[in-house]
């Protein structure tokens, strides 16, 4: 009985080895002048999994090591002796064949899904080489730079910091503070580099809501000056900053799924109410503006910048003791005043604090997603503001409906929830 249970996982364990080769052996036989195609990449992970396999009866990892060694050698030898006529030294191909060796043994040792997710994740590279050349190859020095701060911020900072609590309230925890720079960091740099990465080409849409990620402050006092300077672009700029302030409703969604899952749902709920309502007026929008119209790209600083995280820290760690001192002195009015003021001009540092209370038990579910509500509102309102001020009455005509609408629809969420 044992015997034929562990024959059919030895089966299992071989079939799948040799789908995730043929898997990347699919891609690769695309390619002309190729040294190793779609058999040899399934031979290959087959013989990974052999590999671990004989290496666990005898307890040598020599056995797969020299495997590995004899796959690079022979892969190293047929393009020595047999160069690509396209002067490619065909390293790719040979570290592909590798990690097929390496994913067959991965199998073999009880890590089937995580290597098929590898062998799709190794294909899909595999396949769009064009489109990651010319990702890098217009990639900028700032975008760059972007990169290499956000890799500061999530891997050097924020694993030395103290994870304890400490200061009025016991309010402030290092490391959770700069996880929270890092979470909207990362999150700002995702619409950062689909805003570059797609450029003006792709219209008003998705710039709305890339530029909605990275900041939809920015996007809308931008495309409001936009719209001032030429009255061509005053259905442009709506849609673009309508579509930016939704884009607000789904990126708390998000922080809140990361943060506090538990609570997910319900703020979801009323979140749904301005975002549907959002979407439709800004549909309707998108159906008025005419095809082929010029669409100026944002122009947006770089949100992973130290100084930018840095202020954003040093104002979520002063949200979060001000949240805990007008929550002891004034109890929930106190929090639901702090709420909109701080979210006149920033949403994540209250959302953040809000989730954090919710997190220790301090609020309860409906306290948060009122706070939360609140600031959203009050986001809004100032938003409002800039349209008026600086789009002038033509921008706020089109515009001013649209945030209406996504205000009604918060409001009629929060009071259904209850």
């Amino acid at each position: 009985m044992f015997a034929a249970e562990a024959g059919y996982e030895a089966l299992q364990a071989f079939a799948t080895s040799i789908g995730i080769g043929l898997l990347i052996g699919l891609e690769r036989e695309r390619q002309s002048d190729l040294k190793a195609g779609l058999r040899t990449f399934a031979l290959v992970g087959l013989l990974g999994c052999i590999s671990a396999l004989l290496a666990q009866i005898t307890d040598s990892g020599w056995i797969l090591a020299a495997g590995l060694l004899a796959i690079a050698a022979m892969m190293i030898a047929a393009h020595v002796s047999d160069p690509l006529d396209t002067g490619d030294p065909g390293t790719t191909s040979v570290v592909a064949l590798m990690v097929c060796y390496a994913l067959g043994a991965m199998v073999w040792y009880g890590y089937s899904s995580t290597a098929v997710m590898l062998a799709i994740a190794t294909t899909v590279l595999l396949y769009f080489k064009t489109e990651l050349h010319g990702i890098s190859k217009s990639l900028t020095h700032v975008d760059l730079l972007s990169i290499l701060q956000f890799g500061v911020l999530s891997l050097v900072i924020l694993p030395i910091l103290p994870d304890r609590n400490f200061g009025p309230y016991q309010a402030l925890n290092p490391q959770n503070i700069w996880w929270m720079v890092v979470l909207i960091s990362g999150v700002s740099l995702a619409g950062y580099a689909a805003l570059r990465v797609t450029g003006a080409r792709h219209g008003a849409a998705l710039i709305g809501l890339f530029g909605g990620l990275v900041s939809s402050t920015a996007t809308t006092m931008i495309f409001s000056r936009h719209a001032r300077a030429d009255v061509n672009l005053v259905r442009t700029a709506m849609l673009v900053v309508l579509l930016a302030n939704v884009v607000v409703l789904i990126r708390l969604g998000v922080v809140t799924f990361v943060v506090a899952p538990t609570i997910f749902v319900p703020l979801a709920g009323v979140l749904g109410f301005g975002l549907v309502l959002g979407l439709a007026v800004a549909f309707w929008g998108w159906r008025q503006l005419e095809n082929g119209a010029a669409v100026p790209m944002p122009q947006i600083s770089n949100p992973t910048e130290i100084r930018t995280a840095l202020t954003f820290g040093a104002l979520y760690a002063l949200v979060l003791v001000l949240s805990a001192w007008l929550q002891d002195v004034a109890g929930n009015r106190g929090l639901y005043l702090l709420a909109l003021a701080s979210g006149l001009t920033d949403v994540d540092a209250i959302t953040l604090s809000s989730l954090r209370m919710f997190s220790m038990e301090k609020l309860t579910a409906a306290q948060t997603i009122t706070a939360i509500t609140l600031a959203t509102l009050s986001n809004l309102a100032f938003k409002t503001g800039l349209v008026v001020v600086i789009g002038g009455a033509a921008l706020a005509r089109r515009t001013l409906p649209g945030f209406a609408a996504i205000a009604a629809g918060l409001v009629g969420g929060l009071l259904l929830m209850r």
